[in-house]
């Protein structure tokens, strides 16, 4: 119930959020924190002659993930289990990583965001999708879900720039924050 929520929830952030991208038609991409799968499934419209891979900690995301995308399962569309701050990906392996409502939970943040440098490519996009953009807005969160975090933008650049990301666009629309970082 929870992961068809996201899928449905989420809808209008990540179809904002991919806007933000000129997505090419052959490119490999990474979404972190696939959930439900429902951005996986756009992601594989978006790249109709590439690969979508997914990861998720969750094993019962990763199962619903999987049978969300199945008829791309294992041809286009690869989904398995780990963590964002042990990445089992080659080095520059995507065009583009991905990651919608899922930063606030990634810790240590500075090893995730490592990780998502490394399997980039050069040139690469990281494409992170917000609904909660502030600590303020998100304080109604953080206090009822341990260790979830909640950045400003500010931060967020900071800890991007750390990472190695050499082009950092912040987007507000409303009370959502798109951030398009390039390797």
């Amino acid at each position: 119930m929870i992961l068809w929520g996201m899928n449905r929830f989420h809808a209008s952030l990540a179809r904002r959020g991919m806007k933000q991208v000129n997505w090419q038609p052959q490119w490999t991409v990474l979404d972190i924190g696939c959930g439900g799968g429902a951005n996986l499934n756009r992601l594989l419209k978006q790249c109709p002659q590439g690969k979508v891979y997914g990861i998720d900690l969750s094993e019962e995301s990763v199962v619903f993930a999987s049978k969300y995308n199945v008829k791309e399962l294992n041809k286009r569309c690869f989904i398995q289990q780990g963590s964002v701050c042990s990445l089992p990906y080659k080095d520059g392996t995507f065009d583009a990583v991905t990651a919608f409502e899922t930063v606030y939970f990634w810790s240590p943040i500075e090893i995730a965001l490592a990780e998502v440098v490394r399997v980039l490519r050069k040139g690469g996009c990281f494409l992170v999708g917000l609904e909660a953009s502030s600590p303020e807005l998100g304080k109604m969160w953080t206090e009822r879900i341990k260790g979830m975090v909640v950045y400003t933008a500010g931060d967020l650049k900071d800890l991007l720039i750390e990472a190695g990301f050499s082009t950092i666009q912040v987007v507000h629309n409303k009370e959502e924050m798109y951030i398009i970082a390039r390797k």
